[in-house]
């Protein structure tokens, strides 16, 4: 029996095709990760000029809402940090042809995450030190009226 020259072509078809759909799906994997990432740093980059407006309501008005708000803010913050964070090593772990790259990138990131949080917290721990009493003070007297 001999085969037919058609049908090796076919198959050789098939196995191209297959190959450049595989291909495809790869690129197409990785842009989606792009948008997602670039997504993710787009929203904590928004948290950050929350947390900044909020610093300065705080530092102006000095009231225990505006301290929940802020607080609110930062762990907001805080809690999309590490998610993003663990995501992004998560998701490189996976990819074996560039492991240790990838995973040397996440630890900046983190490691610059944190320096970034703890500006934030040192450029207003004398308000919050403040707040704190003035909201003791606050409530001596509320418990000296009742």
């Amino acid at each position: 029996m001999k085969i037919n020259k058609d049908i090796r072509s076919q198959l050789d078809a098939r196995k191209l095709k297959k190959t450049t759909t595989k291909k495809s799906g790869l690129s197409f994997d990785a842009m989606v990760m792009s948008q997602s990432e670039k997504l993710q740093v787009e929203q904590l980059e928004q948290l950050i000029e929350e947390i900044a407006d909020q610093g300065e309501r705080l530092a102006r008005y000095r009231t225990i809402r505006e301290l929940a708000k802020f607080k609110r803010y930062v762990k907001e913050f805080l809690r999309e940090a590490v998610q993003y964070g663990l995501d992004i090593t998560h998701s490189h772990t996976f990819q074996m042809n560039h492991n240790s790259r990838r995973l040397s990138l996440v630890k900046q990131i983190d490691e610059k995450l944190i320096e970034l949080t703890d500006a934030i917290v040192e450029q207003e721990r004398r308000s919050i030190d403040l707040l704190d009493m003035i909201g003791e003070i606050k409530g001596m007297l509320v418990n000296l009226y009742s």
